[in-house]
């Protein structure tokens, strides 16, 4: 998953790349803005991914939690 993140990461700066290429700015100005938005794309997209991995393992032990209760039940 951390793969999958990264380089979605990668793609964004690159896009970003040709994105403020377009608008003339220096060299160091381009890439440290294009670094900037790979940064917080990359980190946006891994607090999301924890959130949904731990909702979804949440369910998954409340689920679990209640069929052993009904089989304990029984």
């Amino acid at each position: 998953m951390n793969k999958i993140i990264l380089q979605f990461g990668l793609l964004v700066f690159a896009l970003s790349i040709i994105f403020f290429s377009r608008m003339d700015l220096p060299l160091p100005d381009l890439f440290f803005k294009s670094f900037v938005v790979f940064a917080a794309t990359t980190i946006m997209l891994s607090i999301i991914t924890m959130a949904f991995i731990k909702a979804i393992n949440k369910t998954s032990f409340d689920k679990g939690r209640e069929t052993s209760n009904k089989i304990d039940r029984k």
